[in-house]
């Protein structure tokens, strides 16, 4: 807590003072000499014109990842409130999986509003195909893995396969609750307004964005922009994994809200810097990069689930199928939540920064 405390006040610092300096510029009356020397600006006010362009490619996509993103990151914070208060025992493994579907799928609206919303900003038409894709897309993949490991297990005759039962249960939640939540909030979503930009798109024709230094590269970026939020809950996920692999039960679910606080303060810090510093070099590109940048902490999180396995003393191919099968899941997961906080931390960033200078 007091690394991250520590390097969240830096940043603001940082951040603070050069911000101020470059509003300050930006809204500065020019001289009569200035005028005449027709001085061109420079950094980030200079891409007023295109920095809210929606992001190419993929816009739809985009949109869906982000609405499942919003719907996993209300999931896992409602999940561990409810535990850290004693709603949910430790000792009942079942009653969190339970808290855990129930919550997701009830916050299926959030989903369908968010995407919607994001998509009809960025002037898409096919709302209905967007909301599709949100209801489907995500859970449909972890319930083809997840009947895939089933039938695996059932094979075995191993008293870990779900009965036929569950099975039609989970379904009937997905498609009797979920899809229907996510295509009413999609429906509030596209009814109610675009989010509002403070500038307007003033080039018709994209403008050309300068050659970059290498640490401000697309992959550079990305793979260090997972680094710090990883380093601020690696301790605490060792623990969910012996949890969940090692059949230990976990009790300190207070300390796991105040981690997941921590993770989410962190990816968006790192995110919004590392906007400020691609927008100072006139590169504004950031809509995905921002979502990739902090969603890359699932790559540290399924390389550091790789490094655990061999704790498990594994004998069969199917413990690596079921293990890699499951944190891959789980590292997807990771990858939606983060990348979503990461997008929104920026795309209110870049409204405060914007809205705060004169614009010709």
């Amino acid at each position: 807590m007091l690394i991250v405390v520590f390097l969240s006040v830096m940043i603001v610092m940082i951040m603070v003072r050069n911000l101020r300096r470059d509003i300050t510029r930006y809204n500065r009356v020019p001289t009569d000499d200035e005028k005449a020397e027709e001085r061109e600006e420079s950094g980030w006010k200079l891409v007023h014109g295109d920095v809210f362009r929606p992001p190419a490619p993929y816009p739809m996509i985009f949109a869906v990842l982000c609405g499942t993103g919003v719907q996993l990151l209300a999931m896992g914070f409602g999940t561990i409130c409810f535990a850290a208060v004693g709603f949910l025992s430790p000792a009942n493994r079942g009653s969190l999986v339970i808290a855990v579907l129930v919550l997701y799928v009830l916050c299926g609206s959030m989903a369908g509003y968010s995407s919607a919303r994001l998509y009809k900003t960025f002037k898409g038409k096919e709302w209905q195909k967007c909301t599709t894709y949100t209801a489907l897309a995500f859970p449909g993949l972890c319930m083809t893995l997840f009947l895939t490991f089933n039938v695996v297990l059932a094979s075995y005759h191993s008293t870990g396969a779900i009965p036929f039962m569950s099975l039609a249960a989970l379904i009937a939640l997905w498609f009797g609750i979920s899809v229907p939540l996510v295509f009413l909030g999609a429906y509030f979503g596209y009814k109610n307004p675009p989010i509002e930009y403070p500038t307007k798109q003033a080039n018709v024709i994209p403008r050309a964005v300068p050659e970059q230094p290498w640490y401000l590269s697309t992959w550079f970026t990305i793979l260090v922009g997972g680094i710090l939020p990883f380093g601020a809950c690696f301790v605490e996920f060792f623990f969910i994994l012996s949890s969940m692999w090692m059949n230990q039960y976990y009790y300190v679910f207070g300390f796991t809200l105040l981690v997941f606080l921590i993770l989410v303060i962190t990816c968006a810090e790192i995110t919004v810097v590392l906007c400020y510093f691609q927008l100072c070099c006139e590169d504004y590109n950031w809509w995905w990069r921002s979502f990739l940048t902090s969603g890359s902490t699932a790559i540290y999180v399924f390389v550091y689930a790789a490094i655990y396995f061999s704790r498990l003393e594994p004998d069969m191919w199917v413990t690596y199928l079921l293990y890699f099968g499951y944190m891959g899941m789980l590292s997807l997961s990771i990858f939606l939540t983060t990348g979503c906080v990461g997008v929104f931390s920026c795309l209110w960033f870049t409204k405060k920064i914007y809205g705060s200078i004169k614009v010709d």
